[in-house]
């Protein structure tokens, strides 16, 4: 009898199933005799108080959201350094006797206007507590269970909650459905524009992890649904940390270093055309050779923007792990902000400036050739177009931080095949070279003017940058330029310790010369 009707209750579709399931459940486990039990041990990986501890170092905020019952998650925010002893807790619960009692009734809707009532106070009261306690250094910890957030992530209540839990240190939501996990994402993501990740290893995170904007699975003994429903796979929660505060940071500062130095480099090039517009007054006469400027992007200046954005790196893995503050600079976005940007696009105006007026004002009023003749507008296009190429490829040099031989090869090697293309092209049947024709052969590479007036152009044009960037750096530096200091004088003392440590060996070894010498003398 208790078989049927608990199969009765489990195939039943009305509103109270759970109701049916429990009091048939009820029935049947009565009189009992305990013959055993076995349980999966559930522990935290190794790392994870740890990880989670740089991870709030770094400016990320950081929500549990677990299936767990509520001692249970508790349990689990302090072994993880989100709960501390210092801090206070808001919890947030419908396990109060009057709400227990609505329950018994069976009356659903006083129990729902009961509960909403009692979330909103509650809420209410979380944020009395924080508004009483502004300007002093107490923390709070927010914990709610998963019939709480059912009434908390209504249309009503979303926004205070929402409001409560951002301004806590920590947050923790138990006996959370997969529904309410990917809610509670949506509702981060939705109503605060941050970006949202989502961490999980179950097949109840799957919601969770494609709600998010970035979803990161690990695979382990909960199955592979989590890692393959996510954008990144790892294996345990602590590579987390690399994953973020190294491999992110490195391609934050990667990607907006390169946005921003396109921005720079054409908007260089494209203005030196409308300063040779004015000067020629408009006349549609062109300042470069069209291959010039179909081969500016494509061969001239794209390898080394390829080679800083797989390559660069500010700081070493290791100090970027030491130093959780420097993923600050992507959580602020300081380095792709539109004050950053339009720096960028300002130095490309000035670039263009001082290439083609300084450019002009050199050669016009002089005679250029051996023979006394100035200089035609083909050998000025060649002249202001080779200072672009160095002053952008240049750049690109003081810009990187990291450089490996395949850096150095993308930079030179841009140049040296601007001057191999002007051979080549040059060499070429002037219908087909038209401009290009025996232009650097006959013309600029026969002259000193050219290579000096190219040295002079390209470093007047780098000062203002170079400048800046000194300027910044001993007076306003970024995170990552302290960093840099910082290791460049520890390899300093490492080396000064070193150079005393070997001085010092090399003192005990005479003394001891000496006073082998002085024993066998004294034989």
């Amino acid at each position: 009898m208790g078989e049927e009707e608990f199969l009765e209750a489990q195939t039943s579709v009305s509103s109270d199933r759970d109701a049916l399931v429990d009091a048939a459940a009820d029935k049947i486990e009565r009189d009992l005799i305990l013959l055993g039990a076995t349980a999966v041990e559930d522990k935290l990986q190794k790392g994870v108080p740890e990880c989670i501890d740089k991870l709030a170092n770094a400016g990320i905020k950081v929500w549990v959201i677990t299936g767990d019952k509520m001692e249970t998650a508790i349990n689990i925010g302090y072994a993880c350094s989100l709960l501390r002893e210092d801090m206070q807790q808001i919890v947030i619960t419908l396990d109060s006797p009057e709400i227990n009692d609505l329950e018994k009734k069976g009356d659903k809707e006083a129990v729902a206007k009961a509960s909403s009532a009692s979330i909103t106070n509650q809420i209410k009261e979380g944020k009395h507590q924080l508004s009483s306690s502004e300007g002093s250094s107490v923390s709070f910890g927010l914990i709610i269970d998963g019939k709480s957030l059912s009434f908390a992530l209504s249309e009503n209540l979303e926004n205070s909650f929402l409001d409560l839990a951002i301004n806590c240190a920590s947050v923790i939501c138990c006996r959370s459905t997969p529904k309410q996990k990917a809610l509670v994402t949506r509702l981060v993501k939705k109503c605060t524009g941050r970006t949202t990740l989502a961490i999980g290893d179950g097949a109840n995170d799957v919601g969770m992890l494609q709600e998010a904007d970035i979803g990161v699975g690990i695979s382990g003994v909960e199955g592979m649904q989590a890692a393959m429903s996510s954008d990144f796979a790892i294996a345990q929660f602590r590579f987390l940390e690399r994953l973020l505060l190294v491999h992110g940071h490195w391609c934050y500062r990667r990607i907006a270093l390169m946005i921003c130095y396109f921005f720079y480099k054409n908007i260089a090039f494209g203005f030196t055309l409308f300063w040779f517009e004015t000067h020629a007054s408009f006349s549609g006469q062109p300042a470069y050779n069209d291959w010039y400027m179909s081969f500016y992007n494509v061969f001239f200046t794209s390898l080394p923007v390829i080679a800083l954005g797989v390559f660069d790196q500010d700081v070493s893995a290791r100090l970027c792990l030491k130093y959780p503050m420097l993923y600050l600079e992507g959580v602020h976005d300081i380095l792709f902000s539109w004050p950053r940007i339009l720096g960028w696009m300002l130095n490309g105006i000035l670039s263009s400036m001082i290439i083609f007026f300084f450019t002009t004002s050199s050669v016009i009023h002089q005679a250029f050739r051996q023979d006394g003749q100035v200089l035609d507008f083909e050998v000025l296009g060649v002249m202001i177009y080779t200072c672009v190429v160095w002053t952008v490829n240049c750049q690109m040099a003081i810009s990187i931080n990291y450089f490996t031989w395949i850096q150095h090869f993308f930079i030179w090697g841009s140049i040296a095949f601007w001057y191999a293309f002007l051979v080549m092209y040059g060499a070429i049947s002037p219908i087909i070279s038209t401009t290009a024709y025996q232009v650097l052969v006959e013309a600029c590479a026969l002259s000193p003017f050219y290579w000096l007036a190219t040295l002079l152009i390209v470093v007047s044009t780098l000062l203002p940058y170079f400048m800046y960037r000194a300027f910044q750096t001993e007076f306003n530096p970024m995170i990552h330029d302290i960093i840099q200091r910082r290791r460049l004088e520890s390899s300093e003392e490492e080396e000064a310790s070193v150079e005393l440590f070997f001085q010092h060996k090399e003192k005990i070894a005479s003394v001891k010369k000496l006073r082998e010498q002085e024993t066998l003398l004294s034989k």
